[in-house]
């Protein structure tokens, strides 16, 4: 694979910041604007599931362990089943309005029917029960129970990314998209994206301070509907791709010749999870997928539960949740608008995924060194000025938004990149099968890791825990460096192979 692609009919500034042909404008704008539009509804309920699930009664940051590793991988996995054989049913336009359709219906039903009903729902009494049965150290099982209308919304939110962004849009992205375009075009996109939680923290972060005068409900209600107003928008273009883009005769609406004149290849998802297995090149993407997960979930935690110690008031936790999601949107809009694809095209495919799991790993590790090492961090603090509270949660901060930085603008177009020269079946099952089980692999795989270190030190709590972590994400992200190395022989060799099928095919 070529380090640099020069199009003969630009120009030098040209090819480096806006590679693009006029005709191409009618696929690349509604593409922008969808990505757009499901990361700004991401954002808002990822701000919103991790406030309420941390912050309600009888609960804490390790509710999100047990979230993660009980309710959302069986619910993963169903989903993923659920998409697999709605795809051979299907066709993809009835598929993708069914799928957003079901996540617009659930997110309206908790903004205004479930959440103001919270108190009425909530099982206090057996809640309690449970508690004084197992014991104050495990009520982050219980709050499960507990809570469980805002367990649905943590599900539902969790599984929006794995299957809005990661399924349906990428696979949509990847289906009218050639490894030509992806190069100019997918750093586009993933800018797009960044330039979400940009505006999303902002708004968050104005919404929950101006209107915390009010019952949070309200500031629930305003978000979701937000959230629900670009869900139909997203809808809207995507229609719009569908009627005035691939139905017409542009000149790259075919990417994938020698693919596009198959039969569809129909493969149910336990096939495609045995397709998984045992293709050492979708396995090498799964692996990137698991490391991120386990990397930064295992830290993530650790981070939200010195967070919550610092600001117990939802309003407050919202607000700085808010920030530090304008500062990922910000720092990574500019990082793939202006870098990204230049970087890609001239350090190529494997110096660029290299840079996320060394931005991840390494912030997490230093993070968790600092929580296991109280006369430091008191040494530290000191020498700042600020508490060793706030030390603790600045310094995940910047382990958070770098980590997001990374992901958005190194990790997530290097990963869709190496999904295009696989055929239809391995698109669809293959991406199913990674994106929605292997990015839950990861994540639940780190939490369950917490949950029985927490059973195992007895305290309840993930903050006594932290140097344990240690050398699991070293671990971590050990594996996802090789597999990032290995990934890119297979990847460079397929490329070389579909340009070849390609031509013949022409001629």
């Amino acid at each position: 694979m070529q380090h640099t692609e020069k199009h003969p009919a630009f120009g030098k500034w040209r090819n480096r910041l806006w590679p693009f042909h006029h005709h191409e404008m009618k696929k690349l704008l509604p593409l922008v604007l969808m990505k757009f539009l499901v990361s700004v509804i991401y954002c808002i309920l990822f701000c919103l599931k991790e406030t309420i699930t941390v912050t309600s009664k009888g609960s804490g940051a390790e509710a999100i362990t047990v979230l993660k590793s009980v309710v959302v991988l069986p619910a993963a996995f169903i989903a993923a089943l659920c998409y697999s054989r709605m795809s051979n049913i299907l066709k993809k336009t009835t598929l993708f309005y069914a799928t957003t359709g079901s996540f617009l219906v659930i997110l309206f039903l908790y903004a205004f029917a479930l959440y103001p009903n919270a108190d009425f729902l909530t099982p206090t009494q057996s809640a309690d029960w449970l508690t004084s049965l197992v014991g104050e150290t495990n009520t982050h099982w219980v709050s499960i129970y507990r809570n469980w209308m805002h367990a649905l919304f943590f599900v539902t939110a969790e599984l929006w990314g794995s299957i809005m962004i990661l399924v349906v849009f990428w696979g949509f992205a990847n289906d009218i998209t050639s490894v030509s375009e992806a190069k100019r075009s997918y750093n586009l996109y993933i800018a797009a994206g960044n330039l979400a939680p940009m505006f999303t923290g902002i708004a968050v972060t104005w919404v929950s301070t101006k209107l915390s005068i009010f019952a949070f409900a309200f500031t629930v209600k305003c978000l979701i509907s937000f959230a629900l107003i670009a869900g139909v928008l997203v809808i809207g273009m995507y229609t719009y791709v569908q009627k005035k883009v691939i139905g017409s005769s542009l000149p790259e609406a075919e990417p994938l010749t020698t693919q596009s004149n198959t039969k569809k290849e129909k493969l149910s998802f336990i096939q495609g999870m045995r397709h998984l297995l045992g293709s050492p090149y979708l396995l090498g993407i799964a692996v990137l997928v698991v490391g991120y997960g386990l990397c930064i979930t295992l830290v993530e935690v650790a981070w939200k539960a010195n967070l919550k110690l610092a600001f117990p008031d939802p309003a407050e936790y919202q607000a700085f949740t808010g920030v530090c999601q304008s500062m990922v949107g910000t720092f990574a809009f500019f990082i793939s608008a202006f870098l990204g694809s230049s970087m890609l095209r001239r350090l190529g495919w494997r110096a660029t995924a290299q840079m996320a799991p060394v931005v991840v790993g390494g912030s997490g590790l230093a993070f968790l060194l600092l929580c296991s090492s109280p006369s430091f961090n008191q040494f530290l603090s000191t020498t700042v000025g600020i508490t060793p509270l706030l030390m603790l949660v600045y310094l995940g901060a910047f382990n958070n938004v770098a980590s997001k930085i990374a992901k958005y603008s190194f990790f997530d177009p290097t990963k869709e990149m190496a999904f295009i020269p696989l055929t239809d079946a391995e698109k669809v099952k293959g991406k199913a099968s990674i994106d929605i089980v292997g990015s839950r692999l990861g994540k639940s795989g780190a939490s369950w890791i917490q949950v029985f270190l927490i059973s195992f030190a007895g305290s309840g709590s993930v903050l006594s825990i932290t140097h344990l972590l240690v050398p699991i994400v070293f671990l971590a992200t050990s594996g996802w460096v090789y597999s990032v190395q290995s990934l890119h022989q297979k990847f460079s060799r397929k490329t070389r192979e579909m340009e070849v099928a390609s031509d013949v095919a022409l001629t």
